[in-house]
């Protein structure tokens, strides 16, 4: 059984419309190209090649947000954070902290879950050299803005990268809100207002940051300690 088919019927159709977007012609281009040209090591795989919808816990009380899918990562599984560097960082970050049920994640049929988190982006498709425009982002976001929408019970968002820092300040400006004057920085929490959630902030786990020491997994752990003690009891 798929991981798709244990999300509600609402959650069901968000992703069905997501997967069916082709609104940005340079990066569905891109995308199909990764995925028919392959990466040698993965020349058995049949590539998703499609934007990628969210993953994670329907009921999730945080919502993590990241750049976009890689190129042979989530671009190959369809899942993500699936199946590249940053991804096998990340998963073993969310399991020491209790959000996921096991350290590893490669593929859809794997057997992962998280707990009270969703994962999602603020592009869905692969972009060329990991770099989406503007207007690929704003392309994007009415999938953002559907999820948070969608998560009922939503109390804080952690943001892997400046980019997706900026796109959540600027979607809650965007909605009227006057946010406090705040900077990015790694394991920077920053209350929003009140009837809004808080946001945390981590360098993103990209191989260019964790290779170089620039984040480090006792960073990294920091933040989801944090996220753990906002959030309290479930």
């Amino acid at each position: 059984m798929s991981n798709e088919t244990l999300l509600p019927p609402p959650w069901q159709a968000h992703n069905s419309a997501v997967i069916a977007c082709r609104r940005c012609p340079r990066l569905v281009a891109w995308r199909e190209q990764v995925a028919r040209e392959k990466r040698r090591a993965y020349q058995d795989w049949d590539y998703w090649g499609k934007p990628v919808p969210a993953f994670g816990d329907p009921d999730a009380r945080l919502l993590v947000v990241g750049l976009a899918p890689g190129a042979h990562g989530s671009n190959r599984t369809g899942r993500m954070f699936t199946g590249d560097a940053s991804g096998e960082f990340l998963f073993a970050a969310l399991f020491r902290a209790g959000f996921a049920n096991q350290p590893h994640g490669s593929q859809v049929e794997d057997g992962l879950t998280l707990k009270d988190m969703l994962i999602t982006a603020v592009c869905r498709c692969v972009p060329p050299n990991n770099k989406p425009t503007s207007q690929e982002m704003l392309a994007c976001r009415p999938f953002l803005l559907a999820e948070m929408a969608l998560l009922p019970h939503i109390q804080g968002i952690v943001c892997l990268g400046r980019i997706a820092f900026d796109n959540m300040l600027a979607i809650y400006r965007a909605q009227g809100y006057q946010l406090p004057s705040v900077e990015f920085r790694h394991a920077g929490f920053t209350p929003l207002g009140s009837g809004l959630p808080w946001l945390l902030t981590s360098y993103h786990p990209s191989r260019q940051n964790t290779q170089t020491g620039r984040l480090t997994t006792a960073m990294f752990d920091s933040v989801w300690s944090i996220a753990r003690e906002k959030l309290g009891p479930a």
